[in-house]
C-alpha cells in the first residue's frame, strides 16, 4: 500500500457535526488536506498534548502510552489506511504488530510518541482536497473523488466544505463562502 506522510494542520470546530471537531492533516512536501471529523474528547486530547499541557489526572490517551511503555513495546507509526461508507479506519503499528484503531486515537498516540502518521494513497485521492489558494480554481469544492464516484463519501465531501467555508469566512472571502454555502446545502441529508 502506498502511504503519504501527513502532520496535523490544526483542528477546528465543525458546525455541521453537532459539536465535533475537523483535524486537519497536510500532505508532507504536498498541498492536499485531509479532514476527519473527530470528538472532543480526543481533539481536547490531541490538542493538550501539541501545546506541552499536562492535566493533573492522566487522560485515556495518557493512560495507553503508560501501558504501552511499561509493556516494553514501541509504537513505531500510526496509518490511516482506509475510507469505508464515510468512515475513516486506522492502525497502530506497535513493534511487528498492527492493531485496529479509530484514526483520533492512533493520531492522539502519535502524537505522544513523536511518531509519523501515515494516510494510504487510496484515501488521499477520495477524501483529500486542495485549498483553492494552492490549486486550480474549482478544485477547492469539488474533490476529485467526487467526479468520478458520485455520491461515495458524502460526509467527507460535507466535512471538508464546512472547514473550507471556515476558513473563508475567517479570511473575509464572502463571495466564495457563499458558493461555499450553497454546495454545503446541496448535499446536506436535510436536501
Amino acid at each position: 500500500m502506498e502511504r503519504i506522510q501527513v502532520d496535523i494542520l490544526g483542528l477546528s470546530t465543525s458546525p455541521a457535526s453537532g459539536g465535533a471537531y475537523a483535524l486537519i492533516l497536510k500532505e508532507m512536501g504536498g498541498n492536499r488536506r485531509l479532514p476527519i471529523i473527530i470528538g472532543a474528547f480526543e481533539a481536547q486530547s490531541i490538542a493538550l498534548e501539541m501545546e506541552g499541557i499536562k492535566p493533573p489526572r492522566p487522560l485515556t490517551h495518557d493512560l495507553m502510552k503508560t501501558i504501552i511503555d511499561r509493556m516494553g513495546v514501541s509504537l513505531s507509526e500510526v496509518t490511516v489506511h482506509e475510507l469505508r461508507d464515510g468512515t475513516f479506519y486506522a492502525k497502530i503499528s506497535l513493534d511487528s504488530q498492527e492493531i485496529d484503531s479509530r484514526p483520533s486515537d492512533a493520531i492522539a498516540l502519535a502524537v505522544r510518541y513523536s511518531v509519523p502518521i501515515y494516510v494510504s494513497e487510496k484515501v488521499m485521492e477520495e477524501a483529500s482536497f486542495v485549498p483553492e489558494s494552492e490549486g486550480e480554481e474549482g478544485e477547492k469544492l469539488s474533490p476529485p473523488s467526487l467526479e468520478k464516484k458520485p455520491g461515495t463519501l458524502k460526509m467527507s465531501t460535507l466535512e471538508s466544505l464546512n472547514v473550507q467555508l471556515k476558513e473563508a469566512i475567517e479570511k473575509e472571502e464572502y463571495e466564495k463562502a457563499a458558493r461555499l454555502r450553497d454546495e454545503i446545502r446541496k448535499l446536506s441529508p436535510d436536501n
